[in-house]
């Protein structure tokens, strides 16, 4: 691609800026009349030996303090009277609303499955295949759950099959 000191310039602005290669393609074709393929402007960002800058990662939000204490121990004593043993009251883990149950007749082609109950009330099937991947699928077509069940889903799976020695 033959382009003009001045358009080679434009785009090196345009990189430096934080401008993405389809960007850059855009702005030739509208800008200067020139159409690329996606390649092509990749190739043109290359040979002008420019790297597009990478996105800044999203900004993690810190929890307010009073949620950030952890317990002191997984234990916690009670004041007692004089002359009574104390007895140790254990802190559960918060409730979790995702249920997993494991069938009684494995899914044709799969080493384990079963069904999960996510918190919003929807249910899905799971599958645990023989080279490892684990599926899931939901009654609802194009169901997807939240980032926050998928977690507890997972930790919920993960307590059931090392109940059944897997």
């Amino acid at each position: 691609m033959n382009l003009t000191d001045e358009q080679r310039q434009q785009v090196a602005a345009w990189i430096t800026a934080g401008a993405k290669l389809s960007e850059v393609q855009n702005r030739l074709a509208s800008e200067f009349g020139l159409k690329l393929t996606y390649m092509e402007a990749r190739f043109l960002v290359d040979d002008l030996k420019l790297t597009p800058k990478d996105p800044e990662p999203p900004k993690v939000v810190a929890p307010p303090a009073a949620a950030a204490k952890a317990p002191a121990s997984p234990l916690t004593t009670t004041p007692v009277p004089v002359g009574e043993a104390p007895v140790a009251d254990e802190v559960l883990p918060p409730v979790s609303k995702v249920s997993v149950s494991v069938d009684q007749i494995t899914r044709p082609g799969a080493i384990i499955s079963g069904k999960v109950n996510f918190s919003d009330g929807q249910i899905a099937d799971w599958y645990l295949d023989q080279t490892g991947r684990l599926g899931v699928v939901p009654k609802v077509q194009g169901y997807k759950p939240s980032a926050a069940d998928v977690q507890q889903f997972q930790l919920a799976l993960q307590q059931e099959v090392a109940k059944l020695g897997y």
